[in-house]
């Protein structure tokens, strides 16, 4: 983002709270990301707020220069390739949702930066906004499948393996739930104290929004460069250091996670290749191990140059989804997973991010997410696992647990 001109001090309890719900009621669009300190290669999100009043179009969002914010939703796989979403929506969502930023805001600890002048009687209603004294953000939720159709969908998929139809599979379970009442912005605050991650992210666009504790980048573009740091590759954390340690050490070692980890990387990096410089995809990380609140993550990172006069667009279609949520091979694993799967995924599995005037960006993929509308009161999010051909069903049923925990403690009120 470029540089900030103007700073204002906001010395008041729960300045960002006031801040948000101040944007609420004042804006139809709004995107707030933080990367909560994170030391992450190449950086996490940083700490801004959006707002906005316009919905962009579809061909804006591709072929117009400016800022821009939103979400690619993964059913516009089927629109890069040949490809269908046959499962039941739990409600309608844009393939493409983005807004054009009219206030960009840099979030610091005392007070938040402006790129032109906020206006004054806006600052004396945040300060005077009454934040809600009570908080809505339990909602009671519900699998999808059982346990047992789980267990017989990773069967299946290990049959197509062995039949050489896809190497690594990507499968996805769903919850749901319906409300009178859930508040997304104290959700996002409570989802965030209960972790904490490298690109979390509240959106709202009119009655849909996402509240996101996402741990990995898809994309991000700085100048030539496009940086992808897929992630494969998770262990539980313990609150006993030597146990933690001995855990990071067995992902660090898994010969299992870095099979997996692998092949991610590869697809990433052919799909890189499709629009970068000849012989300048490299990979800068490999297998690297990054602690999170809860789990420790396997992530790699994989540089490339761009070739000149390459568009958005046509990043995004050489690239999009990103491998780490479909397979591989990508488009036969997608049409398996499609098979398989139960819910059409929308918004998750997808990228939330922005673009700037420069053309530069930032994505995260919407995983550990909670996606709302709030005129159909209802939500739902999605967890999954890459799973190979030793793959153990209970594990990764397990794994998918373990990656949920946080959202289902928000939602039942934990």
């Amino acid at each position: 983002m470029e540089a900030n001109k103007t700073f204002y001090r906001l010395d008041i309890a729960d300045w960002k709270k006031k801040l948000l719900y101040w944007a609420n009621e004042k804006f139809p669009f709004l995107a707030w990301t933080t990367g909560n300190g994170h030391p992450y290669l190449n950086g996490p999100f940083g700490n801004f707020l959006f707002l906005g009043h316009s919905e962009l179009s579809e061909p804006s969002v591709w072929d117009l220069p400016g800022w821009k914010v939103g979400i690619i939703g993964y059913d516009l796989k089927n629109r890069i390739e040949n490809l269908q979403s046959k499962n039941p929506a739990f409600f309608d969502l844009p393939d493409v949702c983005f807004f054009e930023p009219e206030w960009n805001l840099k979030i610091e600890n005392d007070g938040f930066s402006s790129t032109h002048p906020f206006p004054e009687h806006w600052l004396i209603e945040i300060k005077n906004f009454k934040v809600p004294h009570y908080f809505h953000t339990a909602c009671e939720v519900f699998p999808q499948i059982s346990k047992e159709e789980y267990l017989q969908h990773i069967a299946t998929i290990q049959q197509e393996i062995l039949e050489g139809n896809t190497y690594e599979a990507n499968f996805c379970q769903a919850y749901f739930g319906t409300y009178e009442n859930w508040d997304p912005i104290a959700s996002f605050f409570h989802l965030n104290q209960l972790s904490n991650m490298p690109f979390a992210a509240l959106f709202k666009a009119s009655n849909k929004w996402l509240v996101s504790a996402s741990p990995e980048r898809f994309l991000k573009k700085e100048g030539k460069t496009l940086i992808a740091q897929p992630i494969k590759g998770t262990i539980q954390r313990s609150s006993d250091p030597i146990q933690d340690k001995i855990n990071a050490e067995s992902l660090r070692n898994s010969e299992k996670e870095q099979a997996e980890n692998l092949m991610i990387t590869d697809l990433m990096r052919n799909d890189l290749a499709r629009v970068s410089e000849t012989g300048s995809v490299q990979v800068k990380e490999l297998f690297g191990i990054y602690p999170l609140p809860r789990v420790f993550q396997m992530i790699s990172t994989i540089h490339s140059r761009l070739q000149p006069k390459v568009s958005f667009r046509q990043i995004i279609e050489a690239t999009f989804p990103m491998g780490s949520m479909t397979g591989a091979p990508k488009i036969s694993t997608m049409n398996i997973i499609d098979r398989e799967e139960s819910f059409k995924r929308g918004w998750f599995s997808g990228a939330f991010g922005w673009i700037d005037d420069e053309g530069d960006f930032d994505f995260s993929v919407i995983i550990r997410s909670v996606i709302a509308d709030m005129e159909a009161k209802k939500l739902y999010f999605g967890v999954g696992s890459a799973i190979t051909v030793d793959a153990s069903a209970e594990q990764e049923y397990e794994e998918c647990a373990l990656k949920a925990q946080a959202i289902f403690e928000l939602l039942r009120g934990n």
